[in-house]
């Protein structure tokens, strides 16, 4: 019997690793919305990045043909973004442009190999215009899932074109970032109350329950109480260098951490990790399987500087892998 208890029942080790993330899998494109923006370092290099263009890159090295929706500025970065994206052959129908507002940008400061971001405000990605949303009439045959996090919805217009999104009936998996003083506890759990499967690492965990320490039974106990009160399927928790643990209405995961070589820096490790768990969802692995896998990819990108890699022929490894 599993040492890590909850409150309510004591899990075998065999439904730990029993438990699957969407059985039989998931049909058609992940749709990806948020934030593209350029991360700006102390050395002065400058790196592609935000949350769901990350996820998005990520998914589409992995092989899959996600649709990001965002809105860049009329400027040089925004050409140079969607540059990028056609190089990856990532689809640019849901990238809007803005005349009136800058491609975005974010400052990063590295404290103790940990980032620290100053995120810009009036960014063209706070502007994403729901009349110029991909027509959803037709999601269901078109779409997998919806993908989000938090800082979608700082400003209202953005926040107004992901409930359209929403409100298509698209399963949804919620990444936070809370990141202040860009968010509030009411938006965040008006968010939550839709969701289907939500990732957060563990001291976003604490500021959303109430948590006695960061012990993994303290985690378990409160990705348990977020998925009571929201009504969510899985609830997935990161914890950096200490691995990760998962919750779902009827098991739970816990998986030890996976060594990184050559440290760089953890610049999108979340959103690597992420990226996993969406390819698992879409192809129906055991939860166990996706959080080991995931935080294996994780760990490669801690090696790389930024988010995303340069290289080509990064994420066909782990292609490989998956297949045997």
């Amino acid at each position: 019997m599993s040492r890590y208890a909850f409150k309510e029942s004591c899990l075998s080790a065999s439904r730990q690793s029993g438990v699957i993330l969407q059985p039989g899998g998931l049909v058609g494109r992940p749709l990806l919305f948020g934030e593209v923006l350029f991360d700006e370092f102390m050395d002065g290099s400058v790196v592609l990045g935000g949350a769901p263009f990350n996820v998005a890159w990520h998914l589409r090295g992995f092989g899959l043909d996600p649709l990001l929706i965002s809105r860049v500025g009329g400027d040089v970065l925004g050409d140079r973004l969607l540059e990028r994206l056609r190089a990856q052959q990532l689809d640019t129908e849901g990238i809007q442009r803005d005349d009136a507002h800058p491609t975005g940008r974010v400052r990063v400061t590295l404290v103790d190999d940990q980032p620290l971001f100053s995120i810009l405000p009036q960014q063209a990605y706070d502007f994403i215009d729901a009349a110029h949303l991909p027509p959803l009439d037709s999601a269901h045959s078109r779409f997998s899932l919806l993908y989000h996090g938090s800082l979608a919805v700082r400003n209202t217009v953005s926040a107004q074109a992901l409930a359209a999104l929403r409100d298509s009936g698209l399963p949804i998996f919620i990444d936070i970032n809370l990141r202040p003083p860009w968010w509030s506890l009411g938006d965040i759990e008006a968010l939550l109350a839709g969701g289907r499967w939500l990732k957060l690492n563990h001291d976003e965990l604490a500021e959303l329950s109430e948590l006695a320490g960061q012990t993994v039974n303290d985690l378990l106990h409160g990705a348990r109480s977020l998925c009571n009160r929201f009504g969510l399927q899985t609830v997935i928790v990161t914890r950096g260098s200490q691995g990760a643990v998962a919750v779902t209405a009827d098991g739970m995961a816990i998986i030890d951490p996976v060594p990184v070589d050559g440290f760089t820096d953890s610049v999108g490790a979340g959103d690597a990790f992420s990226a996993v768990v969406l390819v698992g969802i879409q192809r129906g692995w055991a939860l166990a399987t996706a959080l080991r896998r995931a935080a294996s990819f994780a760990a490669a990108v801690c090696a790389t500087r930024g988010a995303i890699p340069d290289q080509a022929d990064f994420y066909q490894p782990f292609v490989d892998s998956w297949k045997r």
